[in-house]
């Protein structure tokens, strides 16, 4: 039941499964991907659905700090409650990485609509340092 509600499609990359078909994907798996293809979409990549995607790119020079963190939850939050409406978003924490300076980690606590089933999708995020000497 959950699989219907939720559905099936092609593996997010585009691959094949062992006997040559393209590889589908289904359930729960089928959720984290369609959340990841969103999240690394930038709106205008597709032509047919020009506003589709987040702006999470617009990030990568703006340094790894607690300012940075903000505005990400804010635009992953708004971008899977526009782009899945399998899922709703409960929180969105984002983490420094105390050994790697440009690294964030996007901590997504989301509920499956159809059977209320509390879910996290751990989202690695890489910025360039500010500083050039800062690697």
């Amino acid at each position: 039941m959950t699989t219907d509600f939720i559905g099936s499609g092609w593996s997010y990359p585009l691959g094949v499964n062992s006997r040559g078909a393209i590889a589908l994907v289904s359930g729960e798996a089928e959720l984290e991907q369609a959340m990841q293809l969103i999240l690394l979409t930038y709106p205008g990549e597709r032509p047919m659905r020009w506003e589709f995607g987040s702006r999470l790119r617009d990030f990568v020079f703006a340094g790894a700090n607690s300012e940075t963190a903000t505005a990400l939850a804010n635009e992953v939050r708004a971008a899977l409650e526009r782009w899945e409406p399998r899922v709703s978003v409960t929180e969105v924490d984002v983490d420094l990485d105390e050994s790697d300076i440009g690294l964030m980690y996007i901590d997504i606590h989301y509920t499956v609509r159809a059977t209320n089933d509390k879910r996290n999708l751990v989202f690695p995020f890489y910025t360039i340092p500010e500083n050039e000497g800062e690697i």
